[in-house]
Formats: C-alpha cells, sequence, structure tokens
C-alpha cells in the first residue's frame, strides 16, 4: 500500500474542509434568514372606516299592529360601515303616521342610525313639519341637530330652534317633543314674535 498517495489524498480533503465548512455555514445562515423573515402584510378591513353596502333611494317602512304604515324613513342614499355599526343617510325623510293626529315630517341634509336602528341623529338644516289638523295649524321647527326615538314618538335637540306656528315666531335653545302626546316644551332662552295681520 502507498501511504504517500493516501496521505495526499487525505491533504487535499483537508484542504477543502474549510471551503465546505464555509458552504454548510452560509447555507445554514440562509435558511435561519428565511425563517425569520416578518409575515407580509395585509391590511385588516375590520378597521377601516369603508361601507359594506350602499343603497340608493332607500325607503323602510314600519307598520303598527292594524298593518299600517306607523314610521317611514327613506333616504337619497344610506351607506353601513360593519367597523362601528353604524349607517349614514345622506338626504333623510321621516314620516310618523298616528291614527290619532295628522302625519309629522322631519327633513336634514344628513343623519347616523344607531346600530340596532333605535335612535336616529340627524344634522344640518333639521325641519320638522307637525300638519295642520281640524283644530290645530301647521307648525314647523328648525334647528341644526335632532335626536329621534321612533318607537317612543320623541325627538329632542340641545341647539338652537326656531318655531313657526302662525303668526308666532318663537326662538330657544332646547327642545323636547313628544308626537304621541303632542306636547313641545322649549328649554332655554325663549323669545317670541308676533307678527299681526297685515289687512
Amino acid at each position: 500500500m502507498n501511504y504517500s498517495i493516501v496521505i495526499d489524498r487525505l491533504r487535499a480533503w483537508l484542504a477543502g474542509l474549510p471551503l465546505l465548512l464555509l458552504l454548510l455555514l452560509l447555507a445554514a445562515a440562509y435558511w435561519l434568514n428565511q425563517q425569520v423573515q416578518p409575515l407580509p402584510f395585509t391590511p385588516d378591513s375590520s378597521k377601516r372606516h369603508d361601507p359594506d353596502f350602499i343603497v340608493s333611494k332607500f325607503v323602510a317602512t314600519t307598520l303598527n299592529e292594524q298593518g299600517k304604515p306607523r314610521f317611514v324613513m327613506a333616504a337619497k342614499k344610506m351607506l353601513h360601515y360593519p367597523d362601528n355599526d353604524s349607517t349614514y343617510l345622506e338626504s333623510p325623510e321621516l314620516t310618523s303616521f298616528d291614527s290619532d293626529h295628522p302625519p309629522m315630517h322631519i327633513y336634514a341634509h344628513n343623519g347616523m342610525v344607531s346600530g340596532k336602528g333605535e335612535e336616529i341623529f340627524l344634522r344640518d338644516d333639521v325641519k320638522i313639519v307637525r300638519t295642520a289638523s281640524a283644530t290645530q295649524r301647521e307648525m314647523t321647527f328648525t334647528t341644526t341637530y335632532l335626536h329621534v326615538i321612533p318607537d317612543r314618538g320623541l325627538a329632542e335637540t340641545d341647539q338652537p330652534v326656531t318655531m313657526i306656528d302662525g303668526r308666532n315666531t318663537v326662538h330657544a335653545v332646547g327642545m323636547k317633543f313628544d308626537n304621541k302626546a303632542r306636547i313641545v316644551k322649549l328649554l332655554a332662552q325663549v323669545k317670541s314674535e308676533y307678527a299681526p295681520d297685515k289687512n
């Protein structure tokens, strides 16, 4: 057996060993780097305030026990937002019907409906019109904000309000309107103006 040939091969193998170790080290570093890479960013749409549905020319009618309209809510556009379960109304119109009284209409530029639909918040050029009856004149109210609870027939505001009843114009701050009892309470800074008949 030629020991010199074996020793030469052993030396050649040992000479290539650092290169082999270096290649193994590089492969291990690459593998480790791949394992600790952050996951790709995927936006969470549940935290964005984007509508999940939009309805144009929306109309919803609530019926009474006799199957007749009790409350109608209409809007030029309705948008629902899933992140806070709110509903936005563009140009909402609300009409409340009562068999014992003429209907009441409420208009606004925009509004929001609570998640359960029990409350409506109207803003910008809010107008309430209580239709005239055989015993009462038409009455209108204007304000910038109105909180409506349809099931209870209540509407209220803490903002300045103007009431026009025939020739009477009343300015106040804050109002509570009970449509079922047909009672209006003006809360503060009430000032009345009367315009006499020009005949």
